[in-house]
């Protein structure tokens, strides 16, 4: 889950919300990691630029194949819909998140598709792995946009006494 808060990191740095995701295989000398993705919608212009689909991507094209049976996702935040379906449909064997999204999570705060019996493809799920470290990240990043926001605000406010030109229309005749 480390490395998946290294590459939130890297998201916040881009201006994205911080999500990171890495994908993990088995080797000959325990764990490898075969790709890392963060969060890049807003970067990209790609709505399915999420973490998860980001590695996904990457591992499936360095196996060539978008089978991944064996390898283990960790995410910083629990999975949306979207990227739940994909991550079943590379068949992982098992996801591990952080920290819960009580409004978009699909794996168990909002709805739970990884237990959904009729879909044809299960993954097994893990959550709350360095939830504290991965929520404060996020709460870190949505505070700063907060404050850059109410900043802005202020900043094209009108100082007491003046007026736009708009705002004495239309003039006098």
């Amino acid at each position: 889950m480390a490395i998946a808060l290294d590459q939130a990191q890297n998201a916040w740095l881009v201006g994205e919300v911080p999500v990171g995701a890495v994908i993990m295989r088995p080797g000959a000398e325990g764990p490898q990691v075969l790709a890392t993705g963060y969060n890049r919608p807003i970067t990209t212009h790609d709505p399915t630029a999420h973490a998860e689909i980001v590695a996904l991507r990457h591992a499936a094209t360095l196996l060539g194949n978008y089978r991944l049976p064996e390898c283990e996702l960790y995410v910083t935040l629990e999975p949306c819909a979207m990227c739940s379906m994909a991550l079943m449909h590379a068949r992982l064997r098992r996801v591990v998140f952080g920290a819960p999204d009580p409004k978009t999570g699909a794996a168990g705060s909002v709805l739970d598709l990884f237990a959904e019996p009729r879909l044809n493809h299960h993954t097994q799920i893990a959550g709350g792995v360095m939830a504290e470290e991965c929520g404060e990240l996020l709460r870190r990043f949505f505070a700063e946009r907060r404050a850059q926001a109410r900043e802005a605000r202020a900043a094209r406010a009108i100082p007491a006494g003046e007026t736009r030109e708009l705002d004495n229309w239309p003039p006098s005749t």
